[in-house]
């Protein structure tokens, strides 16, 4: 594989990680039709976890079978798929090699109580990961929460196993719990510092949720206001969260939230790509979809991230 100098350069950010973990990297950042741009479309499909079968997959029945997950994101030309252990190992087999992908190693439930404490039981193992060829593991740490040192720590002891055993690291970031408005969870100073803790935490790979404009914590916002730090557009707000990612260098992809409409979801892809984000992890607004409008919608999102 011939990497491009938009990889290699990249790559270079990352001077602290061993080959296995760059050469993984390498092939979640040069697979699919962005691959080799800088940019990435991922997959995610852990919502069966999170809401429920029936709320996930109802509106679209075939996407009850794993495998038409990995085909939905093997057909887009996406960069990887990520799911947690009984999903991706359902389909493990029939298409190893096919798509590089991500195992989610914790998860919540809408049947759990989730108010100022709210939390992830780990579900899988880095063994696991390599068992079934991932090229990373994902991980979610919720910054707000009343046990979010604990999820800390819990993240650092496999990120620390996973990076000795060659795979990436991809740390979802979910600003949620403790004393955080509703609000609060996509607030700019809050998205924006909960990015930084995952970089911080040595994630490779950011997630987080599009940014709104409010200013949720009072010592931030006079400092936010004082400097006049620009936030009034989408683009500005995900270029502000690039830029508490080590100035841009780590790799950060924005959720796609709740199912909306084509034309907002198409609207958040130009603001990440106007923004210099690096991509879109998308999924209730693809998997909910039909297979042929799935599709569509991840073309026309793979064009924006191609400058189309």
């Amino acid at each position: 594989m011939d990497l491009s100098p938009r990889v290699r350069e990249i790559l270079g950010w990352y001077e602290g990680e061993n080959p296995g973990t760059k050469a993984n990297l390498a092939r979640i950042l040069m697979a699919g039709r962005l691959g080799g741009s800088g940019h990435v479309v991922i997959l995610p499909v852990d919502q069966g976890f999170e809401h429920g079968p029936a709320r996930s997959f109802a509106v679209n029945p075939p996407a009850y079978d794993p495998h038409y997950h990995y085909k939905l994101a093997i057909d887009a030309g996406l960069n990887a798929y990520a799911a947690p252990l009984g999903s991706l190992a359902a389909g493990a087999d029939t298409f190893a090699g096919a798509i590089p992908t991500i195992l989610k190693l914790n998860s919540a439930n809408s049947l759990s109580r989730n108010k100022e404490a709210p939390d992830q039981a780990v579900t899988a193992s880095v063994k696991d990961a390599l068992r079934l060829g991932c090229s990373a593991i994902g991980f979610t740490i919720y910054p707000g929460s009343d046990v979010m040192y604990n999820q800390y720590e819990e993240f650092r002891e496999l990120s620390v196993e996973a990076k000795a055993n060659g795979l990436a690291v991809v740390l979802w970031a979910y600003a949620r719990g403790g004393a955080l408005t509703k609000e609060g969870e996509t607030a700019l100073d809050v998205i924006a510092y909960s990015a930084h803790m995952a970089a911080l935490l040595g994630a490779n790979i950011i997630k987080v949720k599009l940014p709104s404009d409010v200013l949720e914590q009072k010592e931030a916002k006079k400092v936010y206001e004082d400097n006049k730090v620009p936030l009034s557009t989408q683009a500005e707000r995900v270029r502000h969260v690039m830029q508490s990612c080590f100035n841009g260098k780590r790799i950060v992809v924005f959720s796609g939230g709740a199912a909306k409409d084509t034309e907002s979801v198409l609207a958040d892809a130009r603001a990440i790509y106007q923004g210099g984000g690096n991509g879109s992890i998308i999924g209730r607004n693809s998997f909910q979809r039909s297979r042929e409008d799935a599709l569509k919608l991840l073309d026309q999102i793979i064009a924006i991230y191609k400058g189309q």
